[in-house]
């Protein structure tokens, strides 16, 4: 087998592929633009002396404009477009350059506001998203499309995996633009070292399911080259844990003992959205996910450790 380019390779996921089979993208390229993107998978496939050392045959597509509650749902213009783009650019690439395998990372948010729970792969296009993120959804849900098609028309091995929300080391961390985990942990973090109320955003009692993203890591490489199916798999660890148990872990894990303040005013989000994991476990009966505690002490270590560096 040839090497494996990951898009995004800097990021919560992408950061996490390591070894002498990974190439990794740069952040200089903007696969915003199809000409950038259509370079950068073509450097690497030309041949053994183009690119370096021997060609890639695979990618992993991670990259993506991403962002918690706050940020979707005043900068949903930027979502739909970016995502738009930078999937379309690097499926189309992979096609033109003959990469035969790809995974493309979607998100939970796809699926639809009202529906049956849990959410199972083929429910993705059964109504409309959650309001919130519905531009970001509707950008993702069309990279299933796509890969969809050219599967039908290409007899490509392009597949989608969905990751509940995904938290771990090298998170964003800006108060703005993170999600949940991350922002709770710097918050955490300010008010410990300020001595100031931890504030925290709705009511603590929406459902969200975790998974660190060194296991997303993990199982994306298990589907790279092991699963051909049509239908996308989801990541999960199918357990559901509150905004309010996640925020006690993260209060207990720093040593924060001052007030805690729920800013009620502040939207919620989607109450819950509980997946079922079943068809990855079917795959993978013996795959051990991180504990949520595990993998919040790794994280809030790494941040600490690293504050001065971190992306915020």
């Amino acid at each position: 087998m040839g090497k494996i380019l990951v898009t995004g390779s800097n990021g919560l996921i992408g950061s996490q592929f390591e070894g002498d089979n990974i190439i990794k993208g740069t952040s200089k390229c903007d696969l915003r633009d199809k000409r950038m993107a259509d370079v950068l998978v073509y450097a690497y496939t030309i041949n053994e002396k183009g690119c370096g050392g021997e060609p890639i045959d695979r990618i992993i597509h991670c990259a993506a404009k991403v962002g918690g509650l706050g940020y979707n749902m005043t900068h949903k213009g930027e979502f739909f477009y970016d995502n738009i783009m930078i999937n379309t650019n690097i499926i189309e690439a992979g096609r033109i350059h003959g990469i035969k395998n790809m995974v493309v990372f979607l998100s939970t948010c796809i699926f639809p506001d009202d529906v049956e729970y849990p959410l199972t792969e083929d429910k993705i296009h059964l109504g409309p998203p959650h309001y919130s993120n519905d531009a970001y959804a509707y950008a993702k849900r069309m990279a299933e499309v796509q890969v969809r098609a050219y599967r039908e028309q290409y007899g490509l091995n392009y597949k989608c995996v969905i990751p509940t929300n995904v938290y771990g080391i090298n998170d964003n961390f800006n108060l703005e633009s993170s999600h949940v985990v991350p922002a709770l942990i710097h918050k955490c973090y300010l008010a410990k070292r300020d001595n100031t109320p931890f504030e925290v955003w709705g009511s603590g009692k929406p459902l969200r399911e975790f998974i660190y993203n060194k296991d997303v890591a993990k199982l994306t490489e298990w589907v790279l080259d092991n699963y051909e199916g049509e239908e996308p798999i989801i990541l999960s660890t199918s357990e559901e844990v509150s905004i309010m148990d996640v925020v006690m872990m993260i209060v207990e894990l720093m040593g924060f003992d001052g007030e805690i303040i729920w800013k009620t005013d502040n939207p919620d989000g989607q109450y819950r959205k509980p997946t079922d994991n079943s068809k990855i476990k079917k795959y993978l009966p013996d795959f051990r996910f991180t504990p949520l505690r595990e993998g919040l002490k790794e994280t809030i270590d790494w941040f600490v450790g690293n504050y001065e560096k971190v992306r915020k």
